[in-house]
């Protein structure tokens, strides 16, 4: 098998996961694989060196914050191909720009444009490990760009689309995508396989385990993705295509975010172009919107409720009220102590009663939904955020996700 295996920070955090990494890639390789490895920066590194830039500098040029960080995952790479090469292994480690990533110019949030990837093949043809330092291409110009927080994921998903792989390996310090978070539910249980469509969703409401453009991209080229963990080797959860060969229960899991902040604008004048002249100037500042509410007009005014990240929370409340006489609003309220809960399965498409079923079991837990939202196959509430615990654990057992069922 042709595989792509990435290292999360965590898994190359020391000389001594490096070495077990180091393990891994060897098995791997003596098992028959042609293998390329991605790698990020050992956990913290990145942190650490944006902070000594802005003790330089606290608005220091985009472009040499990327040539900065971008030395993180060289230095992962080149201590892990010292490793393997000291085991006689033929391991070489290569830039983004050595493994042929073509980037758009935008710093700190370039999208990746091409990958060349035959000098790579050429190396795993003579049976060597590429180890390539992910999160990082260059543009037309030559100019070292990053691909933003939890890039390496999409550079090892590209990369592998790219080599035409068999699978994309995530090594991460959990073993897999659990129904819920264990910190909350003891009894969740890890997922064997989930689908793209499931795993964006999961991705979107704040799990960590990948992130959401390299879900996006292994969806749009059917990349197979095995999530698993570096420090037992045991399998994780399968992202691939739905399995519609075979029923599916209704829910898969449930997820959650704390990071959430509602916003509610009282008493706009009802008229075309109202939704245009509220979120026009929130888009503009780069804010995300999520849950929009828009309540039924009454005598000529509506209510317009809509949740951003917390971390946004204060600029979107200025911006609005900066704004609130140009609209002709009555007032612009706000709650950053608000959290989403979301329950997700594919099954949903085929079996009725879904929603009624999750309002009944927070109803009966005296949990206030604030909103509520819903796609094909997910139903999100928001709610304080001090009843989340209590509601991911009694929506993770009324719809049968424990170990125990």
């Amino acid at each position: 098998m042709r595989i792509v295996q990435k290292y999360g920070g965590t898994s190359v955090g020391s000389l001594d996961r490096i070495r077990k990494t180091a393990d891994i890639v060897e098995a791997a390789m003596k098992a028959g694989n042609e293998i390329t490895v991605v790698v990020s920066a050992m956990s913290g590194e990145t942190n650490r060196l944006i902070s000594m830039a802005r003790e330089m500098d606290e608005s220091a040029c985009p472009r040499e914050l990327d040539a900065l960080v971008a030395t993180g995952e060289q230095v992962t790479a080149a201590l892990l191909s010292i490793e393997l090469q000291s085991r006689g292994v033929a391991a070489y480690s290569f830039t983004g720009a050595q493994a042929g990533f073509l980037t758009s110019s935008q710093h700190s949030r370039a999208r990746i444009c091409n990958i060349d990837g035959h000098r790579l093949i050429g190396h795993m043809e003579k049976g060597e490990v590429p180890v390539v330092a992910g999160f990082q291409g260059v543009d037309e110009d030559g100019n070292i760009t990053t691909l933003g927080r939890g890039g390496s994921d999409t550079s090892a998903v590209a990369l592998a689309i790219a080599l035409e792989a068999d699978c994309c390996e995530i090594y991460t310090d959990v073993d897999g995508v659990y129904t819920t978070d264990p910190r909350i539910v003891s009894a969740a249980s890890k997922i064997e396989r989930i689908s793209y469509e499931e795993m964006l969703e999961f991705a979107s409401l704040g799990a960590k385990v990948l992130q959401t453009r390299s879900v996006e991209l292994a969806m749009r080229f059917g990349m197979p993705i095995h999530l698993r963990s570096s420090f037992e080797m045991v399998d994780g959860t399968f992202v691939t295509e739905e399995d519609k060969t075979m029923e599916r229960a209704a829910i898969t899991g449930v997820a959650y975010n704390r990071d959430e902040a509602k916003v509610t604008i009282q008493g706009i004048p009802d008229h075309p172009g109202i939704a245009a002249n509220v979120f026009g100037p929130v888009a503009d500042a780069g804010i995300n919107v999520d849950v929009i509410v828009q309540n039924v007009s009454e005598q000529g005014h509506t209510d317009i409720t809509f949740t951003v990240p917390r971390a946004d929370y204060a600029s979107t409340m200025a911006l609005l009220k900066e704004s609130c006489d140009k609209m002709q609003a009555r007032n612009v309220l706000g709650d950053n102590t608000v959290a989403k809960v979301s329950i997700i399965g594919v099954g949903m498409r085929s079996h009725a009663g879904v929603a009624k079923e999750m309002f009944d079991v927070l109803a009966k837990e005296n949990i206030n939904i604030q909103m509520i939202t819903t796609s094909e196959i997910k139903i999100t509430v928001v709610v304080d955020e001090n009843h989340v615990d209590q509601a991911v654990r009694s929506l993770h057992d009324a719809f049968g996700l424990s170990q125990s069922e």
